[in-house]
């Protein structure tokens, strides 16, 4: 399985090839990655991303690279890797692509991928409470704070209802 191409008006959604890895581990070595487990070298994000990526083989979903005017500008899709309760929406973008309002477009598109093509009625984001970031993206694009159990004690869980897409 590999990801479908989706559109917005400004995006476009595709399958993560090779070449989108340098971004990512650019961010795992910065701190900015402190709210996924980072700072940590080249290595150890190439084990994060690929898994990531295995996910369409394995599960039938995963991240999407998403572009504008051409140019890779992060990711955003949805995982569930092991441990994990249910599937998480999640968004990583370029420090370029950063406040223009990349990450909410996509995910709003992969919600609604995920409701034509999965039927599932939600889907959450599991952030660390100091994510403030990501916490007021995930409520801006229609998430409710909820108490689900997230993947690490004092998780904010934030659930997107797909049915009222």
């Amino acid at each position: 399985m590999i990801a479908p191409t989706l559109h917005t008006a400004r995006l476009t959604l595709r399958m993560p090839v090779l070449a989108d890895f340098g971004p990512r581990a650019e961010f795992y070595a910065s701190d900015r990655s402190v709210w996924e487990g980072g700072p940590i070298d080249r290595r150890a994000a190439w084990r994060i991303w690929a898994s990531e990526v295995a996910q369409w083989s394995l599960m039938g979903f995963g991240p999407f690279a998403v572009d504008h005017d051409g140019a890779y500008v992060g990711e955003v899709g949805v995982h569930q890797p092991e441990g994990y309760p249910e599937p998480e929406l999640g968004w990583f973008v370029t420090p370029e692509a950063e406040g223009r309002g990349v990450a909410a477009e996509a995910a709003m598109a992969v919600k609604q991928w995920a409701r034509t093509s999965f039927g599932w009625d939600r889907l959450v984001n599991y952030i660390e409470p100091g994510n403030t970031r990501s916490i007021a993206l995930a409520l801006r694009i229609g998430g409710q704070r909820c108490d689900l159990p997230g993947t690490e004690p004092g998780d904010v869980v934030i659930l997107h209802d797909l049915r009222a897409l």
